[in-house]
């Protein structure tokens, strides 16, 4: 009998802990959600772009051997699950390759989160890993208008 069956509950949880691990150590591969999530590698181009749109836009700067980015990449995993109405666009930022624009954003290391809405800057935080704080940040920042 499969372990599974055993414990039917806990398929879901190991399944989506799993994909998320997968996702997230997977250099340069990163899921597009079914949500109104977009999860996309971070250019100057299309940064600019999302600004000019106004859109809601967080910058992470991950990196894959980081502790902390992996937690904070559950907690965004969990969130976009839990709120798949909110546009969010998530720019990842390889705090290894693109050094240029770690110093950009002033970022003193990986697991660096980073919030906008437009042009303006909301929010920014280094080695958050607190669910509560990092989900009211994200509701925060969307309900501003």
């Amino acid at each position: 009998m499969s372990p599974f069956m055993r414990h039917p509950f806990k398929a879901p949880a190991l399944f989506g802990a799993l994909l998320t691990a997968a996702l997230i150590t997977a250099p340069g591969i990163y899921a597009q959600t079914t949500t109104a999530h977009v999860k996309e590698d971070f250019t100057e181009a299309r940064f600019a772009e999302l600004q000019a749109q106004g859109a809601f836009i967080l910058v992470d700067i991950f990196a894959d051997w980081c502790p902390d980015c992996a937690q904070q990449q559950r907690v965004l995993a969990a969130y976009r699950e839990a709120h798949p109405a909110v546009p969010l666009h998530t720019l990842v930022v390889n705090f290894d390759t693109q050094k240029d624009v770690v110093t950009r954003f002033r970022a003193p290391r990986q697991s660096t989160l980073i919030l906008f809405r437009g042009s303006e800057q909301l929010w920014f935080t280094v080695a958050e890993t607190r669910e509560e704080v990092i989900v009211q940040a994200l509701n925060d920042g969307f309900a501003r208008r």
